[in-house]
């Protein structure tokens, strides 16, 4: 197979690289001798078959990823996939902390990359589950009972927001410290924003 066009995008963020750059260097030689196309998504790398994108390639301080965007619809022969964490649904990551954990395992890290394209051939999509399968924090349920305003501006927004002001408010310790979170974010849902935006 030929190798697939480099993106010039990706060429920058390869040059910029510090940390991992020979690790990025290497995943990179492997991802291009597929037939995904090469692009910059979030600021990383990311190969996309047809417009769809299939695995990113991301580093972090502990580590390197290729990030497989339908990973908990792919085999796992070799017990390498991760979720990253148990709220994650979808995507999976294998993980490296040295080059030669690329290296010698070029092929196998093509095979899976192999299989996920299949999986994005095949048209799979993941079951995520469905907003109302996430608990509710009290103080939040309380403030949607009391704010009809709130209710339709929260139920106005995708599930994926739905979802993260959730999980957010959930992760809090403290009633207080939920109460304050809940507060805090009031203004951003009735703007119809995500957490993030």
């Amino acid at each position: 197979m030929t190798e697939a066009a480099a993106n010039p995008k990706v060429d920058a963020f390869m040059e910029r690289a510090d940390r991992w750059r020979a690790e990025f260097e290497a995943l990179r030689a492997i991802l291009r001798q597929t037939p995904l196309s090469e692009v910059l998504k979030w600021g990383q790398p990311c190969y996309a078959l047809n417009g769809s994108n299939v695995v990113l390639m991301h580093g972090f301080k502990d580590y390197c990823a290729l990030l497989f965007l339908k990973g908990a619809l792919m085999l796992d022969p070799k017990g390498i996939l991760i979720q990253q964490t148990e709220n994650v649904q979808s995507a999976r990551q294998i993980r490296f902390t040295a080059l030669d954990q690329i290296t010698d395992r070029a092929a196998t890290l093509k095979a899976y990359v192999d299989a996920a394209i299949a999986v994005e051939k095949a048209g799979l999509k993941v079951d995520f589950r469905k907003t109302t399968e996430f608990s509710m924090p009290e103080e939040f349920r309380v403030r949607l009972e009391e704010d009809a305003a709130l209710k339709e501006a929260f139920e106005g927004l995708t599930p994926g927001r739905q979802r993260a002001y959730l999980l957010h408010f959930s992760s809090a310790k403290q009633s207080k410290t939920r109460e304050a979170r809940v507060e805090k974010c009031i203004p951003q849902i009735m703007d119809g924003l995500g957490l993030d935006d």
